[in-house]
């Protein structure tokens, strides 16, 4: 198949040949491929500065981003076929992984599929599309969807924000089946009900499900903060483990509603919930001189971009110094972070330096990762972002 050409500067396919599924557009030629030449969503062959084929792309020449890897074969493109394939493909190791049909199904570039994600939620299938190229797909991801686990319902969730980098317009629609408005979720003996409308990302976070399961070793008898805590993920599955007391602090109301109502679903005592700002609310919680035997922090990227690196770390330094200060004498804290900018090293010498301000002895006894549903690719830094560290604190112990 014959695709135009996109050239790259001197030097500038050495990430491409790394492993890397990215082209920005300061590494283009645009004197001998002006991105100009292209709509957004094209197909294109992507070329070193010496002619040699590198493989095929999907560009917009809108975006930072402006190419996308689909093949390391210089003459296949993205097809229906070939996105079917690749599904089925990330299908399988999801089917022999979990027993149920809970899960991310596709992560994006993980799975050879620039700009897409879908996540299952038993009979419901949520997808994300965030690339100018996979939406040129759409009918197609869809129409897989139906032929590999034939779901009662597919809902396109293209609400992100990174749709409007791509120059994209935002939506939410209903592309097959009985229409719903609240999405089932499993996750380690647990079930979650979370309402379509207002949830972020597709609806749930699965890529924390095995940190979540750890937690339940900590949480039998204990008094128990989930902070950020959404629609209960951590605390509810920590109540489920037989924690003594549950406390879920979130910025949205209509999050702790279906904390109680999740609660409610998993026949679980009430749930106390405290809706504010997390920062303050931690604060609040000290002067009051509360304690908790178990604190889990799981807040969102608060480095959502390299630029914003000095003022994340502060953020999470600040935020792991309250709750430490939070936790009895012998008490264990959860800390967590999605920040892709954030590295499990640097997270680690945040909670040191953490414990050292406030003078607790720390241990790290545990560091998560994220579900093998979300795999990484080497070659790709940007896939490997979650972090979990579970820390013992000890206070007047050294």
């Amino acid at each position: 198949m014959n695709f135009p050409v996109l050239y790259l500067r001197k030097g500038a396919e050495r990430r491409l040949r790394a492993g890397h599924l990215w082209v920005y557009s300061n590494e283009v030629d645009i004197r001998r491929s002006p991105l100009t030449a292209f709509e957004p969503g094209d197909q294109a062959e992507v070329r070193a500065s010496n002619d040699k084929p590198l493989g095929t792309v999907f560009v917009n020449p809108h975006a930072l981003i402006c190419g996308r890897l689909i093949s390391r074969d210089p003459g296949q493109g993205m097809t229906p076929q070939r996105l079917t394939q690749r599904m089925e493909v990330a299908l399988a190791i999801r089917d022999r992984l979990f027993d149920r049909p809970f899960y991310r199904w596709v992560f994006g570039d993980s799975d050879g599929l620039s700009g897409l994600v879908v996540d299952r939620f038993g009979d419901t299938v949520v997808v994300q599309i965030s690339s100018a190229g996979m939406e040129r797909m759409k009918d197609a991801v869809v129409r897989a969807v139906q032929r590999l686990v034939q779901p009662t319902s597919i809902i396109l969730k293209n609400d992100g924000k990174m749709r409007r980098v791509e120059g994209l317009e935002t939506y939410v629609e209903q592309a097959y089946g009985a229409e719903t408005d609240r999405l089932l979720v499993e996750e380690n003996g647990a079930r979650f009900e979370v309402a379509l409308a207002g949830a972020q990302k597709t609806g749930w976070f699965y890529d924390h499900r095995m940190n979540r399961r750890r937690l339940q070793a900590y949480a039998p008898g204990k008094r128990v903060l989930d902070v950020f805590s959404y629609v209960g993920g951590w605390g509810l599955q920590a109540a489920m483990a037989g924690a003594a007391e549950v406390t879920c602090v979130d910025a949205s109301a209509v999050a702790l509603e279906a904390v109680h109502h999740n609660a409610r679903l998993n026949g679980l005592e009430p749930v106390r919930t405290l809706a504010g700002d997390a920062f303050e609310v931690l604060k609040g919680l000290a002067e009051d001189k509360q304690k908790f035997d178990v604190v889990v922090l799981d807040p969102p990227a608060l480095i959502p971009r390299r630029r914003d690196q000095k003022a994340g770390e502060q953020a999470y330094a600040r935020l792991n110094q309250l709750g430490l200060r939070l936790l009895e004498r012998d008490g264990v804290l959860v800390s967590a972070s999605c920040s892709m900018h954030l590295s499990q090293e640097r997270l680690v010498d945040i909670l040191r330096a953490s414990g050292r301000k406030i003078d607790r002895f720390v241990q790290l006894l545990e560091q998560g990762h994220q579900a093998p549903d979300h795999p990484v690719i080497p070659g790709i830094p940007e896939t490997d972002y979650i972090k979990a560290c579970f820390v013992r604190s000890l206070t007047g112990f050294l």
